[in-house]
């Protein structure tokens, strides 16, 4: 009954703040319905010819080299980048792009992957009745309906709980997601509604039941964010812009305008970072869209031009599955800090950011232990008491680096501002930063817009809203179907085959090598427990990835979700990758230790050997110790204080269970600190600490250890897989 007087007071308190933005949001459709109506038909609009296939690196290259001049030329592969070279190669213009890494390789891969209007910026907007605030979030909501409809594959609506346990927060929420669902307007992906304590509870298992009141349930969109960058960058290849990774801008070329006798800038001179070989690629408009890096590109143009990019630092952590519903986020509105929080099913694990601090511009940052405790705590304080959150089940970690900015135009240079922003200086040199991956297209579309009024460039308008992304036109929910029955898949690896590439999975499966098994006829995994396959390794060099830390991160995601099944794949991956692209021994060798760098800096895995260290202190009781002694020694038959692969064989031998020596090798790798080759019983104990804290689990040496010493007597089959756990 309470539940209920609550709701019908929430609908009479709101109706009156809902009444005025619906006048808003009515007036601001009705402002922009005329130019609605002018681009529905964008799409079909476009005159630019498509290829059946993108060219080869090396041909994009040699089209960088020898094109006389372009007309658009833009620095920065992310999303935003990508965004504006296929805006501008589909109105017709010449357009040349260059990455100096790969095609997502900095922030826009590190996301929380939402696609999003921004709940918070709408509460903003209503509280200070900051008009721009509900213009950034009314555009936001339009442009995650596009983004959810040209690739539908990468993309999906997901629906967010929001938890109340104050009877007084029930209205003030409400009216909230309703104004966001009513500012969507005829794009609301579906309507909020109110929960329940005991719905909630029945749809989110793990919440906290103390007192909670209800729940109130809204739909945003997530997506792939590193596929759906590289689909933007793929589609713009296939419209014919020369686009490269791997290209870095060295300069900017400029040259004297004799009209005005100003410099105007004119192109850059690059170098090919792969074969070190430089060269000029000329111009007649540069656009700058590196995010983070938007300033040192600025200081090309301009030494003495102020900053303009405030970087902050968001880290997100990824969890096992079982942490949160397969099909139901979480919204924690109001942290410890003041900050927000989403708590995410994501790839069939559980990703949960993002933390916000101020940072340093880098090509690699490092997520914190601060930081993952941080969000670890607060993820605590809304999961029941019978699901215990520990450190050890953090399977990877991130930081990604969000460019906001402050507008250079606006009187208030101090103020940083929440959308994006596009300077155009003396030289010439158009500069688009800030705003959000969400909005990527419009973004792109701004920036293009005004390069075409600054230079003078001959085209007419955007042709990108409900353009088709690579993998989108013959995609359907059942097209995994094909693949099974045509090509005798695995039905998860399928289903995966069809998300991450749409239409163009057939040409994965067509190239997957056969098993020699029974079922599945095709499709060898890299590691067990993810549905990538050797065959996705094969197609990704021909998607324009030339290192292995592209191929775990960006082609498929394996880093992102699980450092140590990303370090097993690797030798294999770097095998694949060396006899497609024809490295060299020496050069297999360092692509994996650079691999094997950017996972244990970049992806958290530093910190599973961190914990261990920093729990040296061995807080066991003296029977726990006598007893992991005894189990250590069972393998230490010489007492050494050490145990070694042959130890382990040959305990492993006298029960009749072999293991591959290369999985021995990786199993023992996991303890061994100081990596000498050896596990000493110290770090045993400290292992086994750990584990009894919640520091460290699923540790694949503490189980053999254990189920060797109860196979002596029972003579089971010992599990090696790893059980979940994490750094």
């Amino acid at each position: 009954m309470a539940f209920q007087k609550a709701v019908k007071g929430t609908a009479l308190i709101g109706g009156g703040a809902i009444a005025t933005v619906f006048g808003l949001s009515q007036f601001s459709q009705y402002r922009n319905k005329h130019g609605a109506f002018v681009h529905v038909q964008a799409a079909e609009a476009v005159t630019v010819p498509i290829m059946n296939h993108f060219p080869t690196r090396e041909q994009q290259i040699l089209a960088l080299q020898t094109t006389g001049e372009f007309d658009v030329l833009v620095i920065g592969g992310g999303a935003t980048g990508c965004g504006c070279a296929l805006d501008a190669v589909t109105r017709g213009l010449k357009t040349a792009l260059l990455e100096r890494g790969d095609f997502s390789s900095g922030t826009s891969s590190r996301s929380t992957k939402l696609i999003h209007g921004g709940v918070r910026y709408l509460q903003k907007a209503i509280m200070k009745l900051d008009f721009e605030q509900y213009k950034m979030v009314k555009e936001a909501l339009e442009e995650r309906a596009n983004l959810l409809e040209i690739a539908p594959h990468l993309s999906a609506p997901l629906p967010i709980m929001l938890p109340v346990y104050k009877w007084w927060q029930l209205p003030y929420y409400w009216l909230g997601i309703k104004i966001y669902d009513l500012v969507a307007g005829s794009q609301c992906l579906r309507s909020s509604y109110v929960l329940s304590k005991s719905r909630a509870l029945e749809l989110f298992p793990m919440l906290r039941k103390d007192e909670l009141v209800g729940a109130i349930v809204y739909y945003d969109g997530q997506h792939n964010d590193a596929r759906m960058n590289l689909a933007i960058a793929l589609t713009a290849a296939r419209y014919g812009a020369a686009t490269a990774n791997y290209a870095e801008v060295l300069r900017l070329l400029k040259t004297t305008d004799p009209a005005s006798g100003k410099e105007r800038v004119c192109g850059v001179h690059c170098r090919d970072v792969l074969t070190g070989q430089e060269f000029d690629v000329k111009a007649k408009c540069v656009i700058n869209a590196t995010g983070p890096f938007t300033d040192s590109v600025r200081k090309m143009d301009d030494q003495e031009v102020p900053n303009i990019c405030q970087p902050s630092a968001g880290v997100h952590i990824v969890m096992p599955g079982y942490y949160s519903p397969d099909n139901m986020g979480l919204l924690d509105p109001a942290t410890s800090d003041g900050r927000v929080i989403f708590f995410l099913p994501w790839e069939k694990m559980t990703i949960a950011g993002t933390t916000d601090s101020p940072t340093d511009v880098t090509s690699h940052p490092i997520p914190t232990e601060e930081d993952i405790n941080f969000i670890l705590n607060e993820v605590r304080n809304y999961l029941s008491v019978d699901v215990e959150v520990r450190r050890g089940d953090v399977l990877a970690a991130w930081s990604g680096i969000r460019p906001l900015v402050t507008d250079p135009n606006s009187k208030d240079t101090q103020s940083i501002s929440r959308n994006h922003v596009v300077t155009i200086s003396d030289s010439g040199l158009v500069t688009i930063a800030g705003g959000k991956w969400t909005t990527y297209r419009a973004m792109a579309q701004d920036a293009v817009d005004a390069a075409i009024q600054a230079h003078d460039l001959k085209a007419g308008s955007s042709k990108t809203i409900r353009l088709q992304l690579q993998g989108a036109e013959d995609w359907s929910p059942t097209l995994y179907i094909r693949l099974v029955q045509d090509y005798g898949l695995e039905s998860e690896v399928a289903q995966h085959l069809a998300s991450t590439y749409g239409d163009k999975a057939f040409e994965v499966a067509k190239i997957a090598q056969v098993t020699g098994k029974r079922w599945p006829i095709v499709g060898k995994r890299l590691v067990s427990e993810f549905p990538y396959i050797e065959a996705e390794v094969v197609y990704g060099v021909k998607e324009y990835a030339r290192t292995a830390v592209d191929m775990i991160s960006r082609r498929t995601r394996l880093a992102f979700l699980n450092v140590q099944a990303a370090e097993e794949a690797l030798p294999r991956i770097v095998d694949i990758m060396g006899k497609e692209l024809n490295w060299s021994e020496q050069k297999k060798k360092e692509e994996l230790e650079a691999a094997k760098k950017f996972l244990y800096y970049e992806m958290g895995y530093k910190v599973k050997s961190d914990q261990l260290t920093d729990s040296s202190e061995i807080s066991l009781l003296p029977s726990d110790i006598e007893r992991y002694k005894k189990r250590f020694h069972m393998f230490d038959k010489d007492k050494k204080g050490f145990i070694t692969i042959l130890d382990v064989q040959r305990v492993l031998e006298s029960i009749s269970v072999q293991i591959a020596e290369n999985t021995l090798h990786d199993i023992l790798n996991e303890v061994d600190l100081n990596k000498n080759g050896q596990v000493e019983l110290n770090e045993f104990l400290q292992l086994m600490s750990a584990i009894q804290k919640g520091h460290v689990s699923g540790s694949r040496l503490a189980v053999l250890m254990k189920t060797a010493e109860e196979n002596l007597r029972q003579r089971v089959v010992i599990p090696v897989d790893r059980s979940g756990g994490g750094l």
